[in-house]
């Protein structure tokens, strides 16, 4: 089955341009979002539950199928999982072709191109703040309040809550300090 996929978005914010494609090659369903957001697409999550194999997924953009490269790659994996595929019209992308196997690899590589360039340039930065004497990590809790805090705990006149409260050290603080 040709199901329709459609978004709005910027040049398109009543998906007429989409609808006019998307009915000119005989959709079967089509699945529209009331909103352009990436967050709460109900009708693509509806349309993932209820694919099934061999069911063809159209969009006339990439960009209003999936949100980011990794959020592209989870609906491809769920698709390829489902047995079914995507078109994607403007960009020439069927992942039923071996086109689209190839781009589906690519956009693999391109992913982890990509965490690798992230950790690398995190890592590169962490070190240069090592260099310059910057600490990393959450700030330390003053002593006095770490010690205030113990002293209340072995107490034992106090709850958890009410340490925290008075000293602003968490219960998982407190049992790190306690077990040193």
């Amino acid at each position: 089955m040709i199901i329709g996929y459609m978004r709005p978005y910027h040049n398109d914010n009543n998906c007429e341009f989409q609808s006019t494609y998307l009915s000119g090659i005989n959709c079967k369903k089509i699945f529209t979002e009331e909103h352009s957001f990436a967050k709460k697409r109900e009708k693509l999550q509806e349309m993932m539950n209820s694919i099934e194999k061999d069911d063809i997924i159209v969009v006339t953009k990439l960009y209003i199928f999936a949100d980011s490269t990794r959020h592209l790659m989870e609906l491809l994996e769920t698709l390829e999982m489902k047995g079914a595929y995507l078109q994607s019209i403007q960009e020439g992308i069927d992942t039923a072709s071996d086109k689209g196997i190839y781009f589906t690899e690519m956009l693999k590589h391109l992913l982890h191109f990509q965490s690798d360039l992230i950790s690398e340039r995190t890592k590169k930065g962490l070190h240069e703040a090592k260099e310059k004497g910057v600490n990393s990590g959450r700030p330390r809790k003053a002593d006095e309040n770490v010690k205030k805090a113990i002293r209340m705990y072995q107490s034992k006149n106090y709850t958890l809550a009410e340490i925290k409260t008075k000293t602003g050290i968490s219960k998982s603080t407190l049992y790190r300090y306690l077990e040193r």
